[in-house]
């Protein structure tokens, strides 16, 4: 890891809310994890966190997900703007409540996801309003999207995996892909947005999501 400079220190002084996007595969968890150890040696508290979240309400999603139960997309969306709320405002541990005490908080996936997953099978707009609430509540300093290829996506996920979740597939993480570039430009004026190449090495694309953090106030 590379070393924090006093420059990056000075800079970065207030807590940050940060989103990691991209389609299944891009390296979300690791790109999570190596940009909190940075902000940590940089001074941050810093509270991690992920959707579909392991609430109630994101265990149900989970079991649609693993095949376990069925529900239309209109349902799957609805139920992520659930537990997205409550991701939010839960008292003890919601992200309001974290920002509130002073952590940075990172989470991997947050209503881009929504956008471009169940966009790309109802109504993108409607998808938009229905998390409008989450959006004014709480909207990303930075959303960090990992661009990589559906075929380099699904390389990754068919490597030491048996099964494949429902929207795991080659047809699906191409419409989802396409349709994050589709919002990404619709909401280019309202989002702060930052894409990367995922294709590289983990380390490079850190590199170039540290640079990218150390320009923030």
């Amino acid at each position: 890891m590379s070393s924090i400079s006093e420059k990056d220190n000075v800079k970065m002084k207030k807590n940050l809310f940060l989103a990691l996007e991209g389609i299944d595969g891009s390296g979300k968890s690791t790109q999570v994890k190596l940009l909190a150890d940075y902000l940590t040696n940089a001074g941050h508290k810093v509270y991690t966190t992920f959707e579909p979240t392991d609430s109630r309400i994101g265990c149900v999603i989970r079991d649609i997900f693993n095949h376990k139960m069925e529900a239309d997309h209109r349902t799957i969306a609805g139920l992520f703007v659930a537990d997205r709320l409550n991701h939010l405002l839960n008292k003890t541990d919601g992200m309001l409540k974290k920002m509130e005490d002073g952590f940075t908080v990172i989470t991997d996936r947050y209503y881009f996801s929504s956008y471009a997953y169940h966009g790309a099978h109802i109504p993108v707009d409607w998808v938009i309003e229905a998390n409008s609430l989450s959006a004014g509540l709480l909207r990303p300093d930075l959303n960090i999207f990992i661009d990589i290829s559906p075929e380099t996506g699904m390389k990754r996920l068919h490597k030491g995996r048996t099964s494949m979740e429902l929207f795991e597939n080659i047809e699906n993480l191409t419409l989802v892909r396409n349709k994050y570039f589709e919002v990404m430009e619709k909401l280019k004026s309202q989002e702060k947005i930052y894409i990367t190449d995922g294709n590289r090495p983990p380390e490079a694309i850190a590199a170039d999501i540290r640079t990218e953090i150390s320009n923030m106030v």
